[in-house]
């Protein structure tokens, strides 16, 4: 206790102020609706000194000391008990906190308040998505944002000053309620740049017609709407506006098998060397199965620049005989949008047709070289997996009812994919321009 003695004089104009209910030479005795109001001042951020000196006191009167003595001694009050705590907490100016148990008015009230919280908690489920009805019947919590949404609506229907027990029952922090409250003008704020933001992802999302990941549109917005947004804020757009790139299952018969050095028919001349830097020398080719209509099977070759990542030339046939693969490289030879290298070469898995003593032959005649993946070893040719992978997101084959329908959108996806298509491997760059890219350099 503090040892500042009140004159009489002091007493007297102690006295006059409504919020004192006693006072002697040594103590004062403050009023319970003085306490709840410093308490709720206190949790805004009003220090001690302004609060006493906004309803009336002299703090240099009362002394700074016995001051802070009141404060602390209410604050334990209050963290104990809440605001009823607050209430005939001393005793004969003994500061002592008095034990006792509620009185019955005391627990109808808090009883009336856990009803319209629970009755609040009913109203919020029936507006709640399928989503988030599943992961409260599953036993998970509501975000922290409903819940003090739940508190705000509960607090509002009369019950002000139960604000700490509320928090209790739903297992929050009063700071991070109130946090909340005073956030309110910033989460409007942000919440209205969420939809324009929003707005330009649906944009880049659906560009072309190809749903895209988080990296596809942060460079589609930069390079056609010449807006910025970091990966981070994208991402979590995208889960808010329920945007999900397609992505295709892993198939358990497809595992990575050992990479062993046997059973090769020619070296392997790549080595996993994809990016070369000169478009038109390193080719990679592979074939894919696309099922189509009610039970039938088209199959599609494709030859890809490992440089550049862009498809030179393919073939869509519904027979799978040696043909597929010579006719893409007739193919590719004939195509005019690039000059091959003159020590170019392809390089495949170690699939019947490209062993073929009739497919090796016909890249002799067009001057190209072979090289062969090590037996078992998918990644030996990874970017052109990984192009097949891509398409097959994107290209719903099986709803195709004809050969023709399927070529159609295989057609539509390749020219996207060279022209549109940005990867970030690829400095950010389509692969035509990436091809651009590099022979500008070489030049």
């Amino acid at each position: 206790m503090s040892k500042t003695i009140f004159s009489e004089k002091n007493r007297e104009h102690l006295s006059t102020n409504k919020y004192v209910v006693k006072i002697s030479e040594k103590s004062i005795t403050y009023a319970d609706e003085f306490k709840r109001l410093f308490i709720d001042l206190y949790m805004s951020g009003k220090t001690p000194r302004e609060i006493f000196k906004a309803h009336g006191f002299d703090v240099s009167v009362i002394g700074m000391k016995r001051v802070e003595q009141s404060v602390n001694r209410w604050k334990k009050a209050y963290g104990k008990d809440g605001i009823i705590g607050l209430a005939d907490s001393r005793k004969e100016a003994s500061g002592r906190p008095l034990k006792r148990e509620l009185t019955l008015d005391e627990v109808i009230a808090r009883q009336e308040a856990r009803i319209r919280l629970l009755e609040s908690q009913v109203e919020l489920l029936k507006k709640l998505d399928t989503k988030e009805r599943l992961l409260v019947a599953s036993g998970k919590n509501l975000s922290k944002n409903k819940l003090f949404e739940l508190i705000k609506e509960t607090v509002g229907q009369g019950l002000r000053r139960s604000t700490r027990y509320l928090c209790d029952l739903l297992h929050v922090s009063r700071s991070g309620y109130y946090n909340y409250i005073q956030a309110v003008e910033t989460r409007k704020e942000r919440s209205l740049s969420d939809v324009k933001a929003g707005k330009l992802i649906k944009k880049a999302f659906h560009r072309k017609g190809f749903k895209k990941g988080s990296r596809s549109i942060k460079m589609t917005l930069e390079n056609e709407f010449g807006v910025i947004y970091n990966l981070k804020r994208i991402r979590r757009l995208m889960k808010k506006f329920g945007l999900e790139c397609p992505h295709r299952k892993p198939n358990p018969y497809k595992r990575m098998a050992k990479a062993t050095q046997e059973h090769r028919t020619l070296p392997n001349s790549l080595k996993r060397d994809f990016r070369k830097g000169i478009p038109g020398l390193a080719l990679l080719t592979d074939i894919t199965y696309l099922p189509y209509g009610r039970s039938e099977t088209a199959y599609l070759s494709t030859i890809l620049d490992a440089s550049t990542g862009e498809i030179l030339s393919y073939n869509l046939s519904n027979n799978l005989t040696l043909d597929i693969a010579t006719d893409t490289i007739d193919a590719l030879v004939k195509q005019k949008r690039l000059k091959l290298h003159k020590d170019a070469f392809i390089h495949s898995d170690q699939g019947s047709h490209y062993t073929s003593p009739k497919y090796q032959e016909l890249l002799k005649q067009k001057g190209l070289g072979q090289s062969i993946s090590r037996r078992g070893n998918c990644w030996d040719n990874a970017p052109q997996e990984s192009f097949f992978g891509h398409m097959k997101d994107h290209v719903d084959h099986r709803s195709c009812p004809t050969l023709a329908e399927l070529q159609r959108k295989i057609d539509g996806y390749i020219r996207y994919y060279n022209n549109n298509r940005y990867q970030w491997g690829l400095k950010k760059m389509t692969p035509v321009q990436y091809r651009n890219h590099l022979l500008l350099l070489a030049s």
